[in-house]
Formats: C-alpha cells, structure tokens, sequence
C-alpha cells in the first residue's frame, strides 16, 4: 500500500531540502563578494628567492587603503631584517602582486594592527555590529591557512560561534601560568568570539563573516593547541579565537 503526504506536509519536506541550498548559495555568493578584499600580509625583499613571502592574512576596510590584521603578524614582520619592506599580496595564486604599506598603528591589548595603502583604493568589507553576534550563529572566515606552504590561495572555513568568553583562556595547569597570562588576569579581561571552527598558522587576520551578508564581524587571531605548537597543525583542536569588530571599528576610528 503507497502512503502518500499531504500537500502541507510535501511542501514542508521540500522546504526542508531546500534549505541547505539556499544557505549554500549564499555563503558562495558571500565569498565571491568577500575574498576580492583578503589579502596577504608579508614582506618584499628583492634578492630573495622567491621576493615576495607572506605569513598571515588581512582585509580591506573603510576607504579601501585601510588593511586590518592581527598585531602579532605585523610583529613577526618588523622583527626581520631591515632590508624587508611591509606591504600586502593581492590577487591569486602566481599573479598574486606586492603593494608596500605604512603600519599605521598596532593595538597589542587586542591584538589589532592597521596597514595603510597609498595609490588605488581596493574593495573594501563592511563591518558589522558585534554587540549583536550571539552563541550558535553560523559564520565563515577566509584567509590563508598555512601562508607560503600553500600559496596565495584563498581558503574559506564554515565556523559557530560557540561562545562569548573572556580572552583570558583557562590554563590547563598552574604551571602554564606564565607572566604575560598573569598580567592580563589582573586586567579586566573583554570578551572574544570562540568558534567552532578549524585555523591554521597564516589563518590569523581572517575576516569573520556572515555567510549570507558577508558583513565581517570579527577578525581570527589565535587558536587553541593541544600539547605542542607543532601540533597545531598535525592534530588541530577546533578551537579558534576571533576579535569583536568592535575594536576594529575602534582603530579605524581612532586614525581616521
């Protein structure tokens, strides 16, 4: 004997299977939107081999010559030789082009730098207002997990925001407590994203992004690795920590 569904109950199954879909093309959607304002981080040194090297990842903002990224890659940069110029990749691949920029400011407490570009401006990523992320909204980030190991091709990651913490993260044992956590611990701690979401090294300046509007509301800066840094890459923990666009709205802001 055949069962056969009610007309509400067939459209409610198509609504069902539909749903993925839609929520598919839209997070494609977003991401053509998106990656044409990621860009790399690194350092030009012409009698290198190859010149260009990046090691983290940044976005376009405000006026399209405002890059923001995380304050611990610019570090790395300014703590190589001086013979290095600072500056942003753009494009893709092996057309990827160097465009040197100015470090406008580096905010250490959030962990927040800000590149500034001279010449054409780039499309440039809307930000949106972090107060109103909530635990279990979806979102995606885009970057450039592993850097040069995998070249300048932009990789996107589903992520959860799987809750509003504290940016001082749990120790797994007093041991761990070293200066820098107690100096920070004696602070008033401001909250951060934690995603359910999987980054690498290079990853860090990634926008945080809802996959339907492509509005960045954070930015990836760090994630949790279990045991040795090394590991981080081998046996990730899924674990990943985002700024609250709050602060960069702050940096902008603040070198308008």
């Amino acid at each position: 004997m055949k069962t056969r569904l009610s007309p509400l109950l067939f459209c409610l199954a198509l609504f069902v299977a539909a749903a993925p879909c839609r929520a598919d093309d839209a997070l494609a959607q977003a991401i053509a939107r998106v990656k044409p304002s990621v860009v790399g981080v690194g350092s030009l040194q012409k009698l290198r081999t190859p010149p260009m090297n990046f090691i983290g990842t940044g976005f376009v903002a405000g006026d399209g010559l405002s890059v923001l990224t995380c304050a611990h890659v610019i570090q790395k940069l300014l703590d190589a030789k001086t013979d290095e110029v600072i500056g942003i990749l753009t494009g893709q691949g092996e057309a990827a082009q160097f465009r040197p920029a100015k470090v406008l400011s580096i905010d250490t407490e959030h962990d927040l730098a800000l590149l500034r570009l001279a010449g054409t401006p780039l499309p440039a990523l809307a930000l949106g207002d972090a107060a109103s992320v909530r635990e279990g909204q979806a979102m995606a980030f885009t970057g450039f997990p592993l850097g040069m190991l995998l070249g300048l091709h932009h990789v996107t990651h589903r992520a959860t925001v799987s809750s509003l913490t504290p940016v001082v993260m749990p120790s797994e044992n007093a041991q761990r407590l070293d200066t820098r956590r107690l100096a920070q611990l004696q602070k008033a701690p401001y909250m951060v994203f934690q995603l359910d979401a999987t980054a690498y090294p290079g990853s860090s300046g990634s926008p945080l992004f809802d996959p339907e509007t492509g509005l960045v509301y954070g930015i990836v800066n760090m994630v949790w690795v279990k045991g040795l840094k090394e590991t981080a890459i081998s046996a990730p923990s899924g674990i990943t920590y985002a700024i609250p666009g709050n602060h960069m709205q702050a940096i902008l802001l603040k070198n308008k």
